[in-house]
């Protein structure tokens, strides 16, 4: 069932479920984006580095945190388009074996100008399994306002 614009409010918060991020996640995503620094793909050097092991890529946690609220559904019905991401952070890394999940709290919510469709101001939060946030961000998304 399609969430529209007006079935949203500032302070809602949205849970995901969980997943667990594999190593072949971490080399899969190596694979396809290019990015073999070894700090992901190489686990004696990662050894010798401050995570003491392979760490997954920065924007695959982004990617999985997307993900993750998309299997919500709520924002799938209604979306018109992705408006920018801003001040995103890594807090911590993410390993293989970790579990990880997302909330997004719903920080800002306006008509664009014309008033056809909605801006949702959303506060992204990837958490681990030990509820540390891994990564945080801001991620602005136009929805559809319901039909008449």
């Amino acid at each position: 069932m399609a969430w529209y614009f007006e079935d949203f409010h500032v302070g809602q918060i949205i849970e995901t479920r969980a997943r667990t991020i594999t190593q072949a996640d971490i080399a899969g995503f190596a694979g396809w984006s290019w990015d073999t620094n070894p700090v992901h793909t190489d686990a004696e050097s990662a050894a010798e580095s401050r995570f003491g092991e392979p760490i997954a890529h920065g924007m695959l946690g982004l990617s999985v945190a997307m993900g993750l609220v998309s299997g919500t559904g709520v924002f799938e019905g209604s979306s018109v388009a992705l408006l920018g991401i801003d001040g995103w952070r890594f807090r911590a890394p993410i390993f293989a074996g970790d579990t990880v999940r997302c909330t997004v709290e719903i920080t800002g919510a306006r008509l664009n100008r014309t008033g056809e469709s909605g801006i949702l101001e959303r506060k992204f939060t990837l958490l681990n399994q030990r509820d540390e946030v891994t990564q945080e961000g801001a991620i602005a998304l136009m929805v559809e306002r319901r039909p008449n």
